[in-house]
């Protein structure tokens, strides 16, 4: 590495330390607290309506939700498997088990509590993205942090400058987070998955994984994002339950060793052993922050990625599309992680003590490990098609995040020059050494988080008063007849309210 490199290197660890710090994780997870407060523990009390009006709603055949009419929207479950595809993914595998060697498995804990409380951080960016999207140019929904940010905090006494200029920052960030996290990080782990099945010269499989991967992605991005919903709404189903089943087998293989796996996580999130002491708090501490950590990275919860294609979505009602997004952090770290860790846990792979790695390995080569150990050579291919799967849609997901990042920057019609960039991206991905600019663009990912919270706080009385309007309204029905609240542009509340009265 040339000594240029090596000092951006150096300085962009300084920044990362400060992004993803203690300070950040407090704004991420206090944020998330702050929502559940004013709400009144809205997930837990009404979890089973989020579950009805959402997953359930697919066996009710709600209109909506399997499909839109509108030919400039796509269905609240293409909205959702768009929002999952970018936030399962190697995250939920390689950072789970990263999560566990470094804060023990402890950190699992943690990584349920970020959970919970973005579980209120994404039902408030989703409710917000809703109320501020508007029609570009094609007449395609265009929403999300940047927007609220804009036109939300814009519209303050206090945010005229302030509001206009989080937008800008916002669409930066997410832009060069795109090329990073959302497709040079993915790519590599595509190209070492497909190494550990294809023994060879690992030159040409990078090159020819590269040239496949693009193929694939030209034939999905350019045909825009319906089709980049159409393709998540078949493959994002698919390789969750293709992921979570295999994970359930090998803890059924292993289910004498779950309590003992349980009894880990309590006990290294609270340090049972030496509590009073020094060292115990420093061991919590470092549970505590590398839970948080891995667990607001796996479901971005607060970073304000998912809210832009949640905002495509055909919904009336800004909190029905909060719902799916209170759905999408319980799917992806509730369930997903917690599948990991447990198969981490229960095979024996590490310390259940320390999370120390018995072998040494780390990440997605714990991971491997462990799917090995009760699967054989199969366990390594299963997990290696899991992380294509994973990483591929993710791929897909943040591309068109960083499409409407750029659209707010540069207008609708220079959008292809940004998808010919991004997919061009593959080839360098694949064959050189990328540590660098993933490890810059992680950075951008957490500096996202930062306008969109201040945004999300600002607002935080609108989402309230959104949120009490369609409990009046849809919940306990006291007031059946009050004026809902859609958009925050007359035009597009009227346009809703014609909808509602045609349906």
């Amino acid at each position: 590495m040339s000594d240029f490199a090596q000092t951006i290197a150096s300085i962009n660890d300084k920044i990362n330390g400060v992004v993803w710090g203690v300070p950040a994780l407090v704004l991420l997870i206090g944020t998330g607290i702050l929502m559940t407060l004013l709400t009144g523990f809205f997930q837990f009390r009404r979890f089973g309506h989020m579950w009805s009006n959402t997953i359930g709603g697919l066996f009710k055949k709600e209109k909506g939700i399997r499909s839109s009419h509108d030919r400039h929207s796509i269905s609240q479950l293409q909205a959702l498997c768009t929002a999952l595809s970018a936030t399962i993914g190697t995250g939920n595998i390689a950072g789970v088990a990263y999560a566990i060697t470094m804060g023990g498995p402890g950190a699992v804990f943690w990584m349920w509590i970020a959970a919970i409380v973005g579980m209120m951080t994404n039902y408030s960016e989703n409710v917000l993205g809703i109320y501020f999207r508007r029609r570009n140019e094609k007449g395609e929904w265009s929403g999300g942090a940047m927007y609220y940010l804009k036109d939300g905090v814009g519209g303050m006494k206090f945010g005229k400058i302030i509001g206009p200029v989080l937008a800008f920052l916002f669409s930066i960030f997410a832009i060069v987070a795109s090329f990073g996290i959302g497709n040079m990080g993915q790519v590599a782990s595509i190209t070492e998955s497909i190494n550990t099945m294809l023994p060879g010269d690992t030159g040409t499989v990078n090159l020819v994984t590269g040239l496949v991967v693009i193929v694939l992605l030209s034939l999905v991005i350019l045909g825009g994002l319906k089709r980049i919903a159409t393709t998540n709404e078949r493959i994002v189903p698919f390789m969750a339950v293709f992921f979570v089943i295999g994970s359930l087998i090998i803890i059924c293989m292993n289910i004498t060793k779950v309590p003992a796996a349980f009894g880990a996580i309590f006990a290294g999130a609270f340090n049972f052993k030496s509590a009073a002491g020094g060292v115990g708090g420093a061991v919590i501490a470092q549970a505590m922050t590398w839970g948080f950590k891995r667990g607001v990275f796996s479901n971005e919860a607060g970073l304000g990625s998912s809210v832009m294609v949640h905002s495509a979505s055909n919904v009336k009602e800004p909190v029905v599309q909060g719902l799916w997004g209170i759905f999408e952090v319980f799917a992806d770290t509730i369930i997903v992680c917690t599948c990991t860790a447990l198969v981490i846990l229960t095979t024996g792979v590490v310390d259940l003590e320390t999370g120390a790695s018995i072998s040494g390995t780390t990440k997605l080569g714990l991971a491997t490990e462990a799917f090995a150990k009760s699967f054989g050579t199969f366990g390594g291919v299963f997990l290696a098609v899991a992380v294509c799967l994973f990483a591929f849609t993710t791929i897909l997901g943040w591309s068109y995040y960083g499409t409407k990042a750029w659209e707010y920057l540069f207008g609708t019609k220079s959008t292809l020059a940004y998808k010919i960039i991004f997919i061009s991206m593959v080839v360098i991905s694949a064959t050189m050494n990328v540590s660098l600019a993933i490890d810059l663009s992680d950075t951008f990912n957490g500096l996202m988080a930062i306008p969109n919270l201040i945004g999300v706080v600002c607002l935080s009385g609108l989402v309230l008063k959104i949120t009490k309007n369609y409990s009046a309204r849809k919940i306990t029905k006291e007031q059946p007849d009050l004026e809902p609240m859609y958009s925050a542009f007359p035009e597009i509340q009227k346009e809703q309210e014609a909808r509602e009265d045609q349906e």
